[in-house]
Formats: C-alpha cells, structure tokens, sequence
C-alpha cells in the first residue's frame, strides 16, 4: 500500500517567501477563472513520449471549439476537433450524448452512444480547459495522497501535481482511479499545468504515467464568443459519408481484414538498425506478424506473450516480426525494444505495408501465417489469455 499513514494525505511544497495558505488562494484564483470559460477557440500542439526517450513519438495540432456543458454529466464540456482553423475538415466531436469518429479511408462517421462499450467513465478525452480545471479541481479537494508544488518563472506559475496511489488516476471530467493493466509498473501519475500571470489561466499541460507521457500546448485563444446553444456536430460532417454506429471490437466498418487464405502481400522493412528485412527471407514453417503502435496500452500488454511465445519454438519452425505503425521513428522504436528487451525483431512500418494489409493503422492486429507464407489466421486487438490460446492454438495446428 502507497497509503501513509503519517504525513497528510495534501501536502503543498513551499517555496521561500510563500505560505502554504497562499499557494491554496493562487489555485482557487485559477479555478475560478477556468469556471468563467464558457467557450473557447485554440490550437493546440500535441506531444506524446515514451518514458526514457527525449524524441516525441507524435506531434500535431488541432484547432478545437471547446464548450462547457453542465447538461454533461460525464466530463462536463463538449468540443470539437478539426485539422486547421477554417475548420472544414473536423476528425472527433463530442457533444454530451455521444462522440463521433471520421474514417476518411472508408468515407464514414461514426457515432459512439457510449452503449455498445459501457465504461465507469466515457472514454473522451477532455478537452484543454475542461481538462486542467479538473485537474486543479481534485489537487484542492481530493483526499488521495498527493504532493502539489506551484513555483513562480517570472511569466508563469508552474503547477506539479503527483498523485501516489495504489493505481494510476486519470481525468475524464472527475479523477478515476484505473483498474490495474499489465502495461505499466508504476501507478504514481504526474501532472504538471503552465499557468499565464497575465490572465490566471492555463496554457500548457503535461501528463506522465509510466507507459506514456503526453502534452499539449495551447496558442490563438479566443475565449467565450461560441455558445453551446449553436452548437450542432452534423453541421461539421463530411458530405457524401455514410454514419455507421460504433461496435465495441470492431470500432471500423470492415476493419478485419478479409486476407485469410490468401498470400501475404510482400515488404521489404527497416529494423531499428536502418537494416532492410524482406518477408520474402523469412522461411520459418511458422510466421506471426504483429502490426503494433509505440504507445499502445494493448501493444504493450501483449509484450510479455510474444516474448515467451518467441522463446518456445526454433527458428525454423516458428518466427516472430512487429511492424511498429504508430511512431516511423528509428530512434524511438530503438528506445522502445531497448525498454521492452525485445528479443523479436521489429520493423518501421511504411504505408503501402499498412494499405496492403488493411488494418488501417490500427493495432494490435496479428497475422499468422504458414511456410508458404499463406494468411490462416487474423486477430484484431489483445484479450490478455483469450488471445494467446487463439495464438498459440493457430500456432500449433500449422507446426
């Protein structure tokens, strides 16, 4: 147990010159103005690393119309997401009852009413403003253990947030404790928040657990010229796309792919190394495919499996590649290997691979294949046990 049983479950660092009392007044300060933002119009820039590497796996950015939304009772906000500020192309909204996804590939919308999944929570990801008052929200209120510091930069005030309890707490609206997965080792959770003196209001977050680390920046706000009363999610949709529900394992429409019986479709792949691998090259009687993501929860609970799996048969009879889709970064999938001490060899993905095998650069998929390199079997996702019977028994009937 994380628990102690002496210090105080809300323990502030104090800087010189500072009391306890006024780092609390600060906080209340901000949150009270993050309580005013009715609506809000940005762009924001978006990093995530894996833990021990100094090279982001992704960045992008978003312009975004955020809304806050009482009628929500989940996270409290509506928003919605487009690729650039003219907003004519819009990629995720959410709007309190349901969210809605754009699949471009297949010309399709689809729309989550949160019933095909249920969840504790609603598996939305908060948007900026919504997000950090929650955050700041718990570190005033909230009885885990946690340790808060707030430290004066001369511009900023810079807010650390770490909370050492016995699972990783998350924030969709409210703070949730997770259940615990076999992808991360450590449950403390950091967050740290960038805070302009100029108006008290955030503009930088930072999230660290210890499977990923995540932040976003935030540029061009306009605050509060939006209302939630205009705000309609089909004005925003694609013309000429079919809207297909949401399936909970089949989240796509056709997003298995109908390659079974069929011949591999060939690559030629880069390892880590920048060393070229050809499936053609591979002559195992045997061969798994992995298409994978650096920063896929499923991904890396699925580690440990294909690590044993790989160490229980010779090479001539059985072979394991991944093909990382997620990152194309040498840099980060060598961190990545190094991290997980991969003793399989894994390949940076190009996008003719992930066309001709169709999973849309989703993962995990798993393609099993036998000496002829003839497709018998394709997995979509990671079900911890259910999928390594599956595996090995697909493994088993060919050997």
């Amino acid at each position: 147990m994380k628990k102690l049983l002496v210090l105080l479950s809300f323990l502030f660092t104090i800087n010189a010159g500072n009391a306890q009392e006024n780092k609390k007044e600060y906080l209340q300060k901000v949150l009270n103005n993050l309580e005013k933002v009715e609506s809000a119009s940005y762009t924001s820039f978006n990093e995530s690393w894996q833990p021990g590497d100094t090279v982001p796996i992704f960045t992008y950015s978003r312009y975004i119309n955020e809304y806050n939304n009482p009628k929500d009772s989940t996270i409290g906000a509506s928003y919605a997401s487009f690729e650039t500020k003219d907003m004519d192309k819009m990629d995720f909204c959410y709007n309190g009852n349901k969210r809605v996804l754009i699949y471009d590939d297949d010309k399709a919308i689809v729309e989550d009413d949160f019933t095909a999944r249920p969840l504790p929570f609603r598996l939305v990801e908060p948007p900026f403003y919504n997000y950090t008052k929650n955050i700041i929200k718990y570190a005033l209120q909230t009885k885990d253990n946690i340790t808060v510091d707030l430290q004066d930069k001369g511009d900023d005030y810079f807010f650390r947030l770490v909370i050492e309890e016995d699972t990783q707490v998350e924030f969709f609206g409210k703070a949730y404790h997770m259940p615990e997965t076999p992808f991360y080792t450590e449950p403390t959770s950091i967050y740290e928040i960038w805070i302009h003196k100029s108006n008290n209001l955030p503009y930088k977050a930072r999230r660290e657990m210890s499977h990923s680390i995540s932040a976003k920046t935030i540029t061009t706000v306009e605050f509060n010229r939006l209302s939630i009363q205009d705000f309609n999610m089909s004005d925003y949709y694609p013309k000429e796309y079919t809207i297909e529900p949401y399936r909970y394992g089949n989240q796509k429409p056709n997003s298995i792919p109908d390659l079974t019986g069929q011949l591999a479709p060939e690559w030629t792949l880069n390892d880590s190394n920048g060393n070229p691998v050809s499936l053609a090259n591979l002559k195992s009687k045997v061969l798994l495919i992995n298409f994978t993501g650096i920063g896929c929860g499923a991904c890396q609970a699925a580690v440990p499996f294909l690590k044993e799996l790989k160490g229980k048969f010779s090479n001539e009879d059985f072979d394991l590649i991944a093909i990382e889709g997620w990152s194309r970064k040498e840099h980060s999938i060598q961190v990545y290997a190094n991290n997980k001490k991969l003793n399989y060899t894994i390949l940076n993905a190009n996008d003719q691979v992930i066309k001709d095998y169709q999973t849309g650069n989703a993962a995990p998929f798993f393609f099993i294949l036998d000496e002829h390199h003839i497709i018998r079997k394709v997995i979509r996702g990671y079900g911890n046990e259910r999928t390594d019977k599956e595996i090995m028994d697909a493994i088993t009937e060919l050997l």
